[in-house]
């Protein structure tokens, strides 16, 4: 009996924290972040060359100069990323055309990052523009570039009509995810007061219908990730080799809600079994000679 209570308690607690995690992960802006210090850097360092008649300029890492085993593997990803460039028929310069910024994104909105640009910064402060724009789950035609070919632009509509319908996947299963936690706390919490070993059942399989529930949403918005920085063309979505981008603590905050869900269904699921079955006290009737005692 003590065990059966124990693993009760024990899921309902790890479930209440599971649906305060993935509530967290839902209202914060921290899914994924980049990082475009390096990338800006790079290019103040090419506006700022010379530009007088008669000047070469010629970078450090094509001088004779013997390399050592840090200063090859620089090399690589410097060889990397021109091939790259001439893949594309791109220039350095023409990479810093386009302008990156140091942004993190949840499911609802996409922000500057606090502190890593003083320019933006600024003009935050001023007001000329927001911190933080809402991520659209409609589809709008303004976001297609114009003055491409008939090809490129279709391409673009329906990678554009399939990225929304992994966002909108993402949101609404993780929706339904704490909604069908939040529902099998319940159930489970007046199951624990009636001693109602069907209800906490029950409970636990809610808890594992929403743990499924999460795992497809965050599978979908690691899918959606991987998809808009593969789209093409590539000079128009792709990142550029420096800059630093990867998952924040909202999605390992997600993925940690996950797994108490999980485990708290299995304890949920487990504890009636473990609970004996009471005995009741009114003795059974038996028939003797026709009679019932």
């Amino acid at each position: 009996m003590a065990a059966g209570k124990l693993l009760l308690y024990a899921g309902l607690s790890l479930s209440l924290c599971a649906l305060g995690m993935l509530a967290v992960a839902m209202c914060s802006d921290h899914w994924y972040e980049t990082d475009a210090r390096r990338y800006r850097d790079r290019c103040r360092s090419i506006s700022s060359r010379r530009k007088d008649p008669g000047f070469i300029y010629i970078p450090n890492n094509s001088l004779p100069l013997r390399a050592s085993r840090s200063s090859s593997t620089r090399r690589e990803k410097l060889l990397l990323a021109r091939s790259r460039r001439q893949l594309f028929a791109m220039s350095a310069a023409d990479e810093c055309g386009r302008q990156y910024n140091s942004t993190n994104m949840g499911l609802w909105r996409k922000c500057h990052r606090l502190g890593f640009d003083q320019e933006i910064e600024d003009l935050i402060r001023k007001g000329s523009i927001a911190r933080c724009s809402y991520i659209k789950y409609h589809y709008s035609s303004a976001t297609v570039p114009k003055n491409l070919s008939y090809n490129i632009t279709k391409t673009i509509r329906q990678d554009e009509w399939h990225s929304l319908h992994l966002r909108r996947m993402t949101a609404g299963f993780m929706g339904m995810a704490v909604a069908i936690i939040l529902f099998g706390w319940i159930i489970g919490v007046l199951g624990c007061c009636w001693d109602r070993g069907l209800m906490q059942y029950v409970a636990g399989l809610l808890f594992l219908m929403g743990g499924t529930f999460c795992i497809i949403s965050l599978c979908t918005c690691v899918a959606g990730i991987n998809f808009e920085l593969s789209r093409f063309p590539r000079n128009l979505y792709g990142l550029p080799d420096d800059i630093g981008h990867g998952y924040g603590w909202s999605m390992f905050c997600a993925w940690g809600g996950l797994g108490l869900t999980l485990i708290s269904g299995f304890f949920c699921t487990l504890a009636p079994s473990v609970q004996p079955i009471p005995r009741s006290t009114c003795p059974k009737s038996r028939q003797e000679n026709g009679t019932v005692c």
